[in-house]
């Protein structure tokens, strides 16, 4: 049991370990000793001979924050040495453990040579540093960070709650980002690119048509609290349309789908058996209310 609870307290051998054998956010006061450390490894490797992180969680990098970067490395070099480690697949080159985006901006600075500690790290514990080092330098958006926490508990066995504990965030914020992998990729990829918020996805992604709504969220500007009013609102006249579908005949149903595609606008028929009835109109703005106005002050 001791062993069990042991077990579940972080990963690989723990982050903390981790994070203070490469230094990675290491006190304004560390020691001598780990200073000196730090000099002892330190190594300058040939740009060519790194290879970057197959699983590293970061997909996009901004072109101008490199630029930027790379431009602070010709004037004072690169302050922070990289983390690697040697490649299993390419004989007598390194992959990255931590610093693509130095390494990135080094190439664009033309640098020949970059400075660089190397660790033996395993899989699991490359990929932990990985995440780590994203989240606490450049956060990684919504999408990148649950695609890194995805990779841990697929590859690696591990839990929401292993997850949660071993990086500092609660499992509520683990388990509300691994739910917008289950978005569409175009939903995700507007998340990505800063159009979308993750709060706004998040509201999605029970949605039946979360691509449709994004869409009218985004061209809306709609508030996250709006966007989980629509998607409640349109589950309701979803769910309540196709109740009323199935007591319809298949020619009221017709008519009402015409009507809709013609009007752009939903319409339910409510059509009794002794010829009376009702029909129901619904717009989303102002502008289709207009336009309905003047369709019916056209009727002559």
């Amino acid at each position: 049991m001791a062993d069990r609870k042991s077990e579940r307290r972080g990963l690989g051998r723990g982050l903390s370990a981790l994070m203070a054998d490469i230094g990675i956010d290491a006190p304004n006061n560390e020691s001598v000793e780990r200073r000196e450390q730090t000099r002892s490894d330190l190594q300058y490797l040939p740009v060519e001979s790194i290879v970057p992180n197959p699983g590293q969680p970061r997909r996009s990098f901004d072109d101008s924050s490199l630029r930027e970067l790379s431009e602070s490395i010709r004037e004072k070099g690169i302050l922070q040495p990289m983390v690697v480690r040697p490649s299993a697949d390419h004989n007598g080159s390194f992959e990255i453990v931590a610093g693509e985006r130095r390494w990135r901006a080094a190439q664009l600075a033309q640098l020949t040579t970059v400075p660089a500690i190397v660790r033996a790290f395993s899989d699991q514990e490359m990929l932990e540093v990985a995440i780590v080092e994203n989240i606490q330098r450049e956060g990684l958006n919504a999408i990148e960070e649950a695609t890194g926490y995805r990779q841990l508990i697929d590859r690696f066995g591990h839990t929401q709650e292993m997850v949660a504990e071993a990086l500092g965030k609660s499992r509520s914020h683990i388990a509300n980002l691994l739910r917008l992998l289950n978005l569409p990729d175009d939903v995700r990829n507007m998340v990505i690119a800063g159009t979308l918020s993750a709060g706004h996805a998040r509201a999605l992604v029970t949605a039946e048509n979360p691509t449709e709504l994004a869409l009218r969220v985004i061209g809306k500007g709609l508030s996250v609290r709006e966007t989980e009013d629509l998607a409640r609102k349109v589950s309701h006249t979803k769910r309540r349309g196709n109740a009323d579908n199935r007591e319809k005949d298949a020619d009221t149903r017709a008519l009402q789908e015409d009507l809709s595609a013609n009007l752009g606008m939903s319409v339910v028929i409510d059509h009794r058996a002794g010829g009376e009835g009702q029909m129901t109109i619904r717009y989303d703005t102002l502008d289709q209310l207009d336009q309905l106005c003047q369709l019916l002050s056209s009727v002559r």
